[in-house]
């Protein structure tokens, strides 16, 4: 049987036993109250002695470890299924989290559960880096954008983990240590000439005409310009003060003077009222979206494009020109008149060169003139 000894150095009991192999150990329990060592040290007996006769299982070992950290701690130790895990932090999602983003979570988790099958079962740690590697493998198989597979690991998988690991019920992140798929979709796309966007603002109709040039001179994204509220105009300044959804980042965007002129003609509210208010708090993706709108807008301008790739519901559907080819023409218009990187940077907010890089195709007062290299678009009545 179990006993105690103490040594005469030190506060704590040191437990005496016969572990998996029959060994007589000692082994020091850190606690200085009696009863409590005594339990710990018969615990760890019978978890011994259950390995010697191959009857110790993995939720019996758990048990014995959860029981010693309540004894000594007054702490529970938390043991979790991976599905379980999910569900308690799912839950914790409620009343907190936007309903358009929980739904995503639920999705995208619940394809993952679907995915691992019954290793769903298995305990939070035992998820590994390549369960999460296979799964963003299928995906790709399955033709979703490498855009969308990177979001749904690197961002919403990536956050469940990421907080079991911060509560220290996991050793590692496993979504961390899985690399985003290279994303090339920016490769294939193409910028419009300066003549096409005087065919796009001719015949765009209602606020699609002052988006258009929202886009080319300032370079903003699709919603950042149908978001963009007359708070962030200042005429007297003569520039756009905004931060954008994507990166946070805060942006001075000097007004080019065709820009501003439309400003000023259609003026139609102060403070939060939006500039456009057509376009204001709709999606930018979907059938309905503002892009799918602005592809009628390019075909009313008799603008052709390409498809790059098809939507196959698992992804949206890639053409070469979209309104995001004014971001790119807008950054390229800019290189093209001889503008350093960092102040095309600077303008464009992008986060880091390397992001930046991907749209170069071939100090306010210092930027205003950077602006005015901008070639005009003959804007007409």
């Amino acid at each position: 049987m179990a006993g105690l000894t103490k040594h005469p150095l030190s506060p704590y009991w040191t437990a005496i036993f016969y572990d998996g192999a029959g060994a007589k150990v000692r082994r020091s329990t850190k606690l200085r109250d009696r009863r409590r060592a005594m339990e710990t040290a018969l615990a760890w007996e019978r978890a011994a002695k259950d390995g010697r006769e191959k009857r110790l299982t993995e939720a019996q070992a758990r048990k014995v470890v959860g029981e010693i950290l309540e004894r000594s701690t007054g702490e529970k130790l938390h043991f979790h299924t991976f599905r379980a895990w999910l569900d308690e932090w799912l839950a914790g999602k409620n009343g907190t989290t936007a309903p358009g983003t929980l739904t995503r979570y639920k999705q995208v988790l619940g394809d993952f559960i679907e995915f691992l099958g019954e290793r769903a079962k298995l305990p939070l740690p035992a998820i590994s880096p390549a369960d999460v590697r296979a799964f963003r493998d299928k995906l790709a198989k399955e033709k979703r954008a490498p855009s969308t597979v990177n979001l749904q690991i690197k961002k919403v998988l990536n956050a469940p983990f990421a907080a079991a690991f911060q509560l220290g019920y996991i050793p590692l992140n496993p979504c961390a240590a899985v690399e985003a798929l290279r994303d090339d979709t920016d490769c294939g796309r193409e910028m419009f000439t300066a003549e096409q966007v005087g065919q796009l603002v001719q015949t765009a109709e209602g606020d699609w005409r002052g988006a258009v040039l929202a886009g080319y001179f300032t370079g903003l994204r699709l919603g950042d310009v149908a978001n963009l509220k007359w708070e962030a105009v200042d005429f007297g300044a003569g520039v756009l003060r905004v931060r954008t959804t994507k990166t946070k980042a805060p942006i001075v965007a000097p007004l080019h003077p065709e820009f501003e002129a439309w400003l000023k003609g259609e003026c139609r509210g102060i403070a939060k009222a939006p500039v456009f208010p057509a376009l204001a708090g709709k999606r930018t993706g979907g059938a309905g979206g503002l892009s799918a709108q602005f592809a009628k807008v390019l075909k009313r301008a008799g603008i052709a494009r390409k498809l790059l790739r098809k939507g196959d519901g698992a992804g949206h559907r890639t053409s070469n020109l979209s309104f995001h080819s004014l971001r790119h023409t807008f950054v390229s218009a800019l290189a093209n008149a001889g503008v350093a990187p960092e102040l095309r940077q600077k303008l464009s907010g992008h986060a880091d060169e390397k992001t930046h890089a991907l749209y170069t195709h071939h100090e306010v007062e210092t930027l205003r003139a950077v602006v005015a290299k901008l070639p005009g678009v003959s804007v007409g009545g």
